[in-house]
């Protein structure tokens, strides 16, 4: 390894080489729902408390105006702070979509949250540049190989010790997409590349809370801080992903280099293994349930006065993630499978006005979380953790057993979401956020045909308040 080509170089080179045309067609159409969901989660994120806060921080700032688009407001700022905010909002939710591993060695086979840390940036400076669609779709796409390439090489250890790899990874996408955008040479990507790194930072710790967001908008911030200093002939190191007091080595204590020397395109994370785009508003791990919860009510046209009792078995890494048995609060109830499947058997949806704290206090649901038994099934556990392989057994009061599996939930790869279906899943944050309905339908339609607008400012104007 020592006598390779620098690995920071070989990024370097992608990210300073990518076309557009070189980008396929299917993955650019894939891209296209991503880029939709990130949108519609901005502006759903914008209305959450912590967009409120985003938005009075920026102004105690006293910056002024700037020529960026704060989702959802009609607040102008400055590209960094624009992505800043935009990140915050587009992962608020934890709605968002979710890089897939290659690698059996990563449980559940989840990385990042790549869209939310990579969109912002890449959108900040094409609203600055009035740059076209498929020039903003090429910094996107970019920008979320590089970031997902370097989640698959970094060592395990990384997350499972506590970084948050949608944080750290997803700075170097931020910083990549930029410099995609504005057609930087090697030496200026190298450098970008290497003061993102100095600024990656994230931790577990603060899941649960509005900091786990935050983590996805200073990510998205500090690639466009990176990008700007390297623009203005800022120094770095040039080899800051494989160097012994690198980012692999210091934040991961390793990397494999063949998960990402030659990978990067070869193929698209997006195309292989492939992205999940969640259908509800809660950890992945609830989703394979919920799929299943959800077609057996539909199927079996089970009402709420119909269950006595449900037992919900899963592997036993899942019960560790999911933590929250009786949800104080719409946070912890994004990760209670009890409140995923009572909110489901009562309302027959799970979305974004089912997880508010209003919906985790009513009666009805508290009294149908009773009657969820949520554990360890043998089955689901010799699946293996590379799977969520959820099991549900539904007992009704009339002594039938309804009962169902998935191993994995709607919107994913398996199963996934078409255009259409991710535009309904738009138009639910759009009218969450009192986005005018002509405008949310505008924004679906240019997305849809993202490679003819002439300039990103036609899609950020519709996208304000």
């Amino acid at each position: 390894m020592t006598d390779a080509p620098s690995l920071t170089g070989a990024v370097a080179d992608f990210i300073a080489g990518t076309k557009t045309g070189d980008i396929p067609d299917e993955v650019i159409a894939l891209g296209k729902k991503s880029i939709l969901d990130g949108f519609g989660l901005a502006l759903s994120g914008s209305v959450a408390e912590s967009g409120r806060l985003v938005r009075d921080h920026l102004g105690a700032l006293g910056l002024g105006e700037g020529p960026c688009t704060v989702i959802g407001s009609a607040l102008k700022i400055a590209p960094r702070f624009a992505a800043f905010a935009n990140g915050v909002g587009i992962h608020a939710d934890d709605y968002d979509d979710t890089q897939l591993a290659v690698a059996k060695d990563r449980v559940y086979g989840l990385l990042t949250h790549h869209t939310a840390p990579c969109l912002p940036a890449a959108l900040a400076i094409a609203e600055r540049e009035a740059a076209s669609g498929a020039d903003f779709m090429r910094a996107y796409h970019v920008g979320v190989e590089v970031e997902c390439k370097i989640a698959e090489a970094i060592a395990p250890r990384h997350y499972q010790e506590g970084f948050h790899s949608t944080a750290t990874c997803g700075t170097f996408a931020a910083a990549a997409a930029v410099a995609s955008l504005l057609g930087f040479s090697k030496d200026r990507t190298l450098r970008a590349l290497s003061i993102a790194g100095s600024q990656s930072a994230g931790l577990r710790e603060n899941f649960g809370t509005m900091t786990k967001p935050f983590h996805a908008g200073r990510a998205s911030e500090s690639g466009v801080v990176a990008a700007d200093l390297a623009e203005r002939g800022w120094t770095a190191a040039p080899t800051i992903l494989e160097a012994p007091r690198g980012f692999f080595r210091a934040a991961g204590g390793g990397y494999d280099d063949a998960a990402i020397r030659g990978r990067l395109g070869a193929p698209w994370t997006f195309a292989s293994p492939g992205i999940s785009i969640k259908p509800h508003p809660s950890g992945s791990l609830t989703h394979p349930g919920m799929t299943e919860m959800l077609r057996l009510i539909l199927e079996h046209d089970i009402g709420p006065e119909q269950v006595a009792s449900v037992k919900v078995g899963t592997n036993s890494n899942m019960p560790n993630a999911l933590i929250h048995h009786r949800p104080a609060d719409e946070l912890q109830a994004k990760f209670s499978m009890e409140f995923c499947m009572a909110i489901l058997l009562l309302d027959r949806r799970g979305g974004l006005p089912e997880f508010t704290d209003e919906a985790v206090k009513r009666e009805d649901v508290r009294a149908m979380i009773e009657k969820v038994d949520f554990g360890v099934h043998p089955e689901a556990e010799s699946t293996g953790y590379d799977k969520m392989t959820t099991i549900i057994e539904i007992a009704l009061t009339d002594g039938r057993t309804i009962a169902g599996r998935a191993d994995f939930g709607k919107g994913s790869p398996a199963n996934p979401m078409s255009y259409d279906e991710v535009a309904g899943k738009f138009r639910d944050c759009a009218e969450f956020a009192g986005l005018p309905h002509a405008s949310a339908e505008r924004v679906v339609e240019l997305v849809r045909g993202l490679e003819d607008v002439g300039s990103m400012r036609e899609v950020t104007k519709l996208l304000v308040k």
